[in-house]
């Protein structure tokens, strides 16, 4: 998909406007798991989450092979969508973003505020997704698909990152949205010629990845039902699952109430707030604690940007749940 040479000019360009993000080793979480932890947290970006370093290098590659593009349109569930617009206002393009119905008021104000025309349409990201492409279409913008190589080039720093600085790691846990994050997670790591194991990560209510991991081949959902926004994909991408079929070694699907819990931990063990796919690397590492026995694990905690009113209904009844149990 690209060379090494080219995912380090992907990081020159990411580094103009994305600090690299810290890579902490946390004692209470090493004590959780009974091993070595080190958090990537791409929370610590200006957009939140990851996926700002796709955006601004799909962006430059666009505006160099097509300088006269009139505008960028695309879906989402949050995290793509802020790193588009926040992408397109660098570049001086104006941004449509489509939402579905009910999407997180935060997410939706804070690509608002990087400038974003937001539309609301259909009942999740997929019909969300299919209304976007027929309005480029109609008004002749540019639509930025939610899987591309030059996207997977651009998150795939953070693992360059990490990596780099983490080069034994065995074991690595990633979630799977639409599969630009561990796509770009098994580049980095086979173009440094690492033998880290990477665990893709899914919900029990969206597992279509999960599923076609299983069948090797696309496998589509009626339905993604989750609260972790970012993990609610029904339909995989046939590019990102042939990379995850070669590279992933498994990967784990959590219940929400899993993910509610680890939302929970990443915040007394790190004092750093997740959002559900964020934290999803954690629970699938909690849940896979005897595996892990004197293995060196990553965890990528690739996003904070969840709703306060989410974090009361969702996380908060866990937490007193955990409280009460233990008392």
């Amino acid at each position: 998909m690209f060379t090494l040479a080219e995912l380090e000019q992907a990081h020159t360009i990411v580094g103009a406007a994305v600090p690299a993000t810290p890579a902490h080793a946390w004692p209470l979480l090493a004590q959780r798991l009974g091993t070595h932890v080190v958090v990537k947290h791409e929370n610590h970006t200006p957009a939140g989450a990851f996926k700002v370093r796709g955006g601004l290098v799909y962006v430059d590659n666009l505006k160099r092979t097509q300088p006269d593009v009139r505008g960028l349109i695309t879906a989402t569930r949050g995290n793509h969508g802020q790193s588009v617009a926040f992408a397109g206002r660098r570049n001086g393009l104006p941004v449509t973003i489509y939402v579905p119905r009910g999407n997180s008021v935060e997410k939706n104000r804070a690509m608002a505020a990087f400038g974003a025309e937001l539309i609301e349409h259909g009942s999740d990201f997929q019909e969300s997704r299919e209304e976007a492409g027929r309005h480029a279409a109609r008004d002749g913008l540019h639509m930025v698909p939610s899987f591309h190589p030059d996207l997977v080039r651009g998150v795939a720093t953070y693992a360059l990152e990490l990596l780099r600085s983490a080069p034994d790691l065995d074991v690595l846990y990633v979630s799977v949205g639409q599969g630009s994050g561990i796509c770009g997670c098994i580049m980095a790591r086979d173009l440094l010629g690492l033998k880290t194991e990477i665990v893709g990560v899914q919900s029990t209510g969206a597992p279509s990845y999960a599923l076609s991991f299983a069948a090797r081949t696309v496998v589509s959902t009626n339905s993604a039902d989750t609260n972790a926004d970012g993990l609610a994909t029904r339909s995989p991408d046939a590019d990102a699952l042939a990379i995850i079929l070669k590279g992933a070694s498994r990967i784990v699907q959590v219940s929400d109430a899993e993910i509610a819990e680890a939302v929970r931990i990443f915040w007394t063990d790190t004092h750093n707030l997740a959002e559900g796919a964020g934290a999803a690397s954690l629970a699938a590492a909690l849940q896979e604690k005897p595996k892990l026995a004197g293995k060196r694990v990553g965890l990528v905690l690739t996003g904070g940007n969840i709703d306060l009113d989410l974090f009361r209904r969702w996380v908060m009844p866990a937490a007193a749940h955990a409280e009460a149990g233990a008392a």
